[in-house]
């Protein structure tokens, strides 16, 4: 008895997307056609534009064949190579690596395909990035950790996993994160796309914990629940808050300063 042979499988989503691409019918006729037309000159293609006319009114007459994407894809794609012979030379036959239409094509084919790629990669990663912050909360270790880059997406996937609800720890991580720009946020573009990545409760926690951190260094401020719980209940409010701090540092240092001259 032969033991059977397991092969990787790839992600559902992947598996899916190829097997729409499979089925696509008006894609098929094209490309049936082009590979028919290969090495046809002008008159070739005419006759065979004749015959498909021909099939498109026989498959008229029938309610299960009218509608045919491929069909009609194959009718239209023969009409456009005769379109394109009609001022072509004569000996002139058709190379699909000389059809700027379907260059156009393959060239859209293969970003779409880099596209589908680069997209299961970040997913994979972000699900791999996921449980490796869910171990560390688990073990008690997710505050000596920092931050990376694309760390917004896994948060996003870490409240998905909790039915939608904002998981605090996490939370607090990145806003301490921002605010002490630790991590990938030690740039100021991400520091920046942070803006947008991130919900208002962490950014407020954040402008707020780098504000009091200004106000009293070296106190111990990073984290005090006080600013966690007003960032998360009023985000509004504690982003005003952090605005106003700034402003009031910023005039003191005015007045020192004069002060200082004077």
């Amino acid at each position: 008895m032969t033991t059977p042979r397991h092969t990787a499988r790839r992600p559902l989503a992947a598996r899916a997307a190829a097997f729409r691409e499979r089925i696509d019918p008006a894609r098929i006729g094209r490309r049936s056609v082009r590979r028919r037309a290969t090495g046809m000159d002008a008159g070739a293609i005419a006759a065979a534009l004749g015959e498909a006319r021909f099939l498109a009114r026989q498959d008229s007459q029938h309610e299960d064949l009218a509608d045919d994407p491929r069909g009609r894809a194959e009718l239209a794609e023969w009409e456009r190579l005769d379109q394109l012979f009609a001022a072509a030379m004569p000996g002139t036959v058709y190379d699909p690596a000389a059809d700027d239409v379907v260059q156009a094509e393959l060239a859209a084919d293969a970003a779409a395909a880099a596209a589908r790629e680069a997209g299961l990669c970040e997913a994979a990663r972000v699900t791999a990035r996921a449980d490796e912050l869910q171990t560390l909360r688990e073990l008690g270790t997710l505050e000596q950790t920092e931050p990376r880059d694309g760390d917004e997406a896994v948060r996003d996937e870490l409240t998905r996993r909790a039915g939608g609800h904002a998981q605090a720890d996490v939370d607090a991580w990145l806003a301490y994160s921002l605010s002490a720009h630790l991590g990938h946020y030690r740039d100021p573009a991400a520091r920046e796309a942070a803006a947008c990545l991130l919900p208002p409760p962490v950014l407020a926690h954040a402008a707020l914990l780098a504000e009091l951190a200004r106000l009293a260094p070296g106190v111990g401020v990073d984290r005090p629940a006080f600013a966690a719980r007003l960032a998360t209940a009023e985000p509004e409010a504690a982003g005003d808050l952090a605005a106003f701090l700034a402003r009031a540092r910023s005039q003191h240092s005015v007045r020192t300063t004069r002060s200082d001259d004077g």
